[in-house]
């Protein structure tokens, strides 16, 4: 296989990635979704308090161990021995795919602990930080431990739009006109829609709580599938007061990145459907009132739920017909459209929305579709692209290649390259590295600063006795993320895919973060950007192969002086890669990388052209033995790119 055919099948595997791993993105951070929850469970009313605790002991009846005694505590250290009820909602949705996953995943699996560990951690070190690029490495070694403890972390929101609100079609739409859009069977899988579907569930169920004639088993049973639907409609009632799940989502995976991640980060201006208006912010950037915004919702959301249990709130519009009092067990990670709603008829969809009306109209009002009135949308570093990258570079080499040349020098170097590649940067956070690119360009390389003989009055002719003359060379240079070793992706990738597409896109995504051992992670400063990228990146040049006279060189030995012909394979390693800025439009990408690299340059075909001194036959000559030149240097590239539509 030729190597643009390879490049080809590594540019289709990792657009694979891309629609794999790319389309979906989480909302509010665990902790966050997490201290909504704690605040909207303290500010309910004493009574309804008193209902929530006893609805938790009975569901915590065999469980004592693995679920907390307190039902939200806001003290959890870093090491929970148990999960409260606070920490359902952060599980929900982003570590499992319906309440039934989720209580699965609370009451049985070993991760999940760890999972609520490495939050605590996070909010620890989120906790007063200001400088954006404490909280972006935080972020990343956040991402790096929940993705080792939970495998299907970056992937399980990747199929469809379900933590985002619908995009409005018109101004004059209303909540309830709103609200029927989301929940109509065919509908786009979305936050709100979900919200409603769960909630229902939970409604439905809690009017059974003190009405049916139950045993203390199949009580703790109801108990524990009324909290579980309930929290998980919480996660998707809570992720429609994050900026970037209310901004829109229409439009490629990119597109949706950028503007996900821009409106979290720089805000947004909106309103409630009440007619409220305030600014919001997202994932891993919240305040004190964006989380008490949230909490209102949360608080009136589980009041209902509450009077539903102690018989206040009546079930006339919630008789569903469940055969079962189990948790509900509709997957929103594989369903990319609303289901019928237990087929239940217009008319009372109508009533059911009307029902969530005191809840959605906390809610903020959802950006307009795309056309006039949309707001302005960014996009991430994702997809296909074109660039072109000029650099100059210095290197200290080791010598010459004859075997007396040992005094080291330095040749400096102008390069120009057209770049193709695919754009992964920042699937899960802006530390990772999923770039995948090819480079074909010409290289310039100046005489070095030695002489071929050691001789001090060889120094008045200049470049004409250099060890290295001037010389041009064609160039490649390949970058492509590893999972634990240089290249096991280009084998893998096309093997895995057929045999398990999901570990390959676990595998994927810890590539593009760092590899299995995350040491190749981007790191962010106040002052740019640094990776360790060797064995990521590699680079050859093809000396001798352009003109033929920039293949000649002097070279002495012992009794003459010899002009040969050479040809010669340059490869080059970076080893650190620095970056103090980058910017993005819609279309276009432009950076500075400066990198440390290293690397030796093997000469492959050598012929002598000519015998100075002793006149003889060059053919007669012995080919004298050359030597591999080490060099270490400095690259400076710029890296511009534009990205196809």
């Amino acid at each position: 296989m030729s190597p643009l055919s390879r490049f080809v099948q590594v540019l289709c595997t990792a657009q694979t990635f891309l629609f794999l791993i790319v389309p979906g993105a989480h909302a509010w951070v665990y902790p966050e979704h997490r201290d909504i929850a704690v605040l909207a469970i303290q500010e309910l009313d004493p009574d309804r308090r008193a209902v929530l605790e006893q609805l938790w002991r009975t569901a915590r009846t065999g469980y004592e161990s693995r679920l907390c005694e307190i039902v939200a505590d806001p003290a959890q250290g870093t090491s929970p021995h148990c999960l409260d009820y606070a920490s359902w909602p952060a599980i929900a949705g982003d570590h499992s795919c319906s309440s039934a996953d989720m209580l699965r995943n609370i009451l049985d699996s070993e991760w999940i602990l760890d999972v609520a560990g490495v939050a605590a951690e996070l909010k620890e070190n989120l906790a007063g930080v200001t400088e954006r690029h404490v909280r972006i490495n935080d972020l990343r070694t956040s991402d790096i431990q929940l993705q080792r403890a939970d495998p299907e972390y970056a992937t399980r929101a990747g199929s469809n739009n379900a933590h985002f609100l619908i995009a409005r079609h018109d101004v004059v739409v209303d909540e309830h006109e709103y609200a029927n859009n989301c929940l109509r069977a065919g509908s786009e899988m979305n936050g709100l829609g979900i919200y409603s579907w769960y909630h229902i569930t939970a409604m439905y169920k809690a009017s059974l709580f003190n009405k049916a004639s139950l045993s203390e088993e199949e009580r703790s049973q109801l108990a524990l599938s009324i909290l579980a639907d309930e929290a998980f409609a919480l996660h998707f009632l809570e992720d429609t007061f994050a900026a970037g799940h209310v901004a829109g989502t229409w439009g490629d995976a990119s597109l949706r990145k950028g503007t996900h991640d821009y409106y979290n980060e720089n805000g947004i201006e909106e309103s409630t459907w009440g007619g409220e208006s305030m600014i919001l912010l997202g994932d891993a950037y919240m305040r004190p009132e964006d989380a008490e915004r949230a909490a209102r919702s949360v608080r009136r959301s589980l009041e209902h739920l509450l009077d539903a249990v102690s018989g206040k709130e009546g079930a006339r519009l919630l008789d569903l017909g469940y055969p079962s009092h189990l948790p509900e067990g509709l997957n929103v990670c594989a369903v990319n459209t609303m289901p019928d709603f237990r087929n239940i008829a217009e008319r009372d969809v109508t009533l059911i929305t009307q029902s969530l009306t005191d809840v959605m109209s906390t809610t903020p009002v959802p950006g307009l579709a795309s056309g006039k009135g949309e707001l302005p949308r960014f996009r991430a570093e994702l997809g296909p692209f074109i660039g072109v990258v000029p650099a100059v570079g210095s290197n200290v080499i080791s010598g010459g290649y004859g075997e007396g040349q040992k005094n080291a020098g330095i040749v400096n170097t102008i390069e120009a390259a057209v770049r193709l590649g695919l754009g992964l940067d920042g699937v899960m956070n802006e530390s990772g590295d999923g770039l995948v690119f090819l480079d074909i360009g010409y290289r310039q390389d100046a005489s070095s600063s030695t002489s071929f003989v050691d001789f001090e009055e060889l120094d008045q002719f200049g470049s004409l006795t250099s060890a290295i003359p001037a010389r041009t060379a064609m160039t490649a240079r390949l970058r492509l993320p590893f999972w634990l070793i240089p290249g096991d992706m280009l084998i893998l990738g096309p093997i895995m895919y057929f045999i398990s597409p999901k570990a390959l896109t676990n595998m994927a995504v810890q590539a593009g973060n760092g590899g299995l051992i995350p040491w190749q992670s981007g790191i962010a400063t106040s002052i740019g950007r640094f990776q360790f990228v060797l064995g990521r990146e590699v680079s050859v040049a093809f000396f001798g192969h352009t003109r033929r006279q920039d293949d000649r060189f002097f070279l002495a030995t012992e009794d003459d002086i010899l002009i040969i012909g050479m040809q010669s394979l340059y490869f080059d390693f970076p080893i650190l890669e620095y970056r103090p800025f980058r910017t993005f439009s819609l279309t276009q990408s432009s950076s500075l990388a400066i990198q440390l690299t290293a690397g030796f340059d093997i000469p492959t075909h050598v012929q002598v052209i000519s015998s100075e001194f002793q006149g003889r036959d060059p053919s007669t000559v012995p080919v004298p033995e050359l030597n591999t030149i080490w060099h270490f240097g400095v690259r400076v590239a710029f890296d511009w790119r534009s990205y196809f539509q």
